[in-house]
C-alpha cells in the first residue's frame, strides 16, 4: 500500500470474528486507520490475530457494540469518527444450529442489520460499505463453478437470513445509491479459526488422538480459501469495487470433506479409520458451493498466496504452537444471542 494508507479509516464491524480480526490485523500492518466494534468482551489472544504481530495500537481504536442491543451507540461513534470504509464482518453463524433457534438468526442476521442500515444510509462520508455475506445464499452449486448473482435458493434459516439481508441492500443501493458492496467468500480457513470448524477440528482430533464425527461420510464438497487471501481481496474490493456489485473469493481447488480430513491426517501421521466416526447428515446441508472467482482475479490481478497443502500446514502450525491452550477449550460451537 501507498502512504496515502494513514488517510482512510475502515470501521470493521464483528472484529473479533475469525474473519474480522484477521482483517483488522491485515489493516493495521498496511498502516491504515481501524476501528474495531465487536460484541466480544471475552478476549482470548489465542485467535485474535492483531494481538499476534502488533505490539503498538496507535492506528486503532476498539469500541464494543453488540448490534442486537446497541445500534444507536455504534452510529453516533461512527459519527463521531467518520470512517470512510465500513466493513461488516457480523452475523449469526452455523448452519445445524439454525434451526433449533431461528428467531435468533432472523434477529441478528435480518432485523438489526435492516435497522442499522436504515441509520447508516444516511450519513453521507461513507465511500463504501463491504457486506460481506456467504455463498450459502445460492443453496448448493451441483452444475458446477458459478459466477456472481442473486438468484438465490437458501435451504437453511441461517442462509434465508442472509439471503434477505443481501436483497434488502441490493435495494438500498437500487433506491437510495447507498455504497454497499457484497463479498461471499468460500469455506475460509487458517490460523486462528474457531475450533468447531472442520480443519481445526480435525487438526486437533489427530494432535490429540480424539474421535470426531463426520456427518454423512464427508461427502460434500467444498473449495477452502485461506483467510491471508481473503483479507486481501476484501481490501481491493473495499477500496476499488463499484456500488452495487458483488465478489466471489474463492480458490479453484475442490475436495470432499472426506478428502480434506485424510489430507490433514497424513500430514500427522494419523490412520484416517482409527479417529473418524461416521454420523447422520445435518438438515439442509448442501453438496457443493463452488464459487467462480474469475471476475476478481480478471479485475483486481487477484491471486492466493495460499494453496490447500500450505495452508494446512500453516494452520498446523498454529494449532501446534498453541496445543495445550486449545486443547483446554470447548471443541463445540457455543451458541451465544
Amino acid at each position: 500500500m501507498n502512504d496515502k494508507s494513514n488517510n482512510y479509516s475502515f470501521l470493521v464491524i464483528g472484529s473479533d470474528s475469525f474473519s474480522g480480526s484477521n482483517f483488522v490485523n491485515y489493516l493495521l500492518k498496511n498502516k491504515f486507520n481501524v476501528i474495531a466494534s465487536s460484541r466480544s468482551l471475552d478476549k482470548k489472544k489465542v485467535f485474535l490475530p492483531y494481538l499476534w504481530e502488533n505490539t503498538t495500537f496507535e492506528n486503532l481504536t476498539y469500541f464494543q457494540c453488540d448490534l442486537n442491543k446497541n445500534i444507536d451507540d455504534l452510529i453516533e461513534f461512527t459519527k463521531k469518527k467518520k470512517p470512510q470504509y465500513i466493513v461488516n464482518f457480523a452475523a449469526q453463524g452455523m448452519v445445524a444450529e439454525s434451526w433449533l433457534n431461528p428467531t435468533h438468526w432472523y434477529k441478528t442476521n435480518v432485523l438489526s442489520q435492516v435497522a442499522f442500515h436504515e441509520k447508516l444510509r444516511h450519513l453521507t462520508f461513507i465511500k463504501k460499505y463491504v457486506h460481506v455475506t456467504t455463498p450459502e445464499v445460492y443453496g448448493s452449486t451441483d452444475k458446477g463453478w458459478i459466477k456472481e448473482n442473486f438468484k438465490f435458493s437458501p435451504s437453511t434459516p441461517y442462509a434465508v437470513s442472509r439471503a434477505a439481508c443481501d436483497l434488502h441492500l441490493m435495494s438500498f443501493f437500487k433506491a437510495y445509491e447507498f455504497p454497499v458492496v457484497f463479498t461471499r467468500a468460500a469455506n475460509v480457513y487458517g490460523p486462528g479459526q474457531q475450533l468447531y470448524r472442520i480443519i481445526p477440528r480435525t487438526i486437533l482430533s489427530g494432535l490429540c488422538k480424539k474421535p470426531m464425527q463426520l456427518h454423512g461420510g464427508g461427502l460434500s464438497e467444498r473449495s477452502f480459501v485461506h483467510i491471508n487471501d481473503v483479507a486481501k481481496a476484501t481490501l481491493n474490493i473495499a477500496l476499488k469495487a463499484k456500488s452495487g456489485s458483488s465478489w466471489h473469493i474463492s480458490t479453484k481447488e475442490k475436495i470432499s470433506i472426506k478428502n480434506l480430513v485424510i489430507k490433514i491426517f497424513e500430514r500427522l501421521n494419523i490412520n484416517y479409520k482409527d479417529l473418524v466416526q461416521i454420523g447422520d447428515e445435518r438438515l439442509g446441508k448442501d453438496q457443493s458451493y463452488l464459487l467462480d472467482s474469475s471476475k476478481l482475479r480478471d479485475k483486481f490481478n487477484w491471486a492466493e498466496d495460499f494453496n490447500l497443502d500450505s495452508g494446512i500446514n500453516d494452520t498446523i502450525d498454529w494449532v501446534s504452537k498453541n496445543l495445550d491452550e486449545l486443547k483446554s477449550y470447548s471443541w463445540d460451537y457455543q451458541h451465544k444471542q
